[in-house]
């Protein structure tokens, strides 16, 4: 069954892009924890962070390209925040890896 990345991925369902390339799409957040917050999906399907293999490792270079370009596209380069949950006790409710981009704001209190 496709996750809900996948569907936006393949173009079944909208989202407001930000950023695309073969490896990754970058997307607002339906649900903001932050006034900066973005998605940054691979597109490989990968689970989670804990199902990286090796050949996939090139994949968090791509991600911590589009978080440098996203950041300084949206004036948050002096303070972000980059996290991926991990398993359902962190919060994974999307089982696709992707990274929440965070700023715009002091995120001290943020957990």
């Amino acid at each position: 069954m496709e996750t809900i990345f996948e569907k936006i991925i393949n173009r079944k369902i909208p989202a407001e892009i930000l950023l695309e390339n073969e490896h990754v799409i970058a997307i607002k957040d339906i649900s903001p924890k932050a006034p900066v917050h973005i998605l940054i999906i691979t597109k490989k399907v990968i689970p989670s962070f804990q199902e990286l293999k090796e050949e996939d490792y090139y994949l968090l270079g791509e991600v911590a390209k589009a978080a440098n370009k996203l950041a300084k596209e949206f004036n948050i380069e002096k303070g972000f925040r980059i996290l991926s949950n991990t398993g359902t006790s962190s919060g994974q409710t999307i089982y696709h890896l992707h990274f929440h981009l965070l700023g715009g704001r002091d995120l001290n209190a943020m957990g």
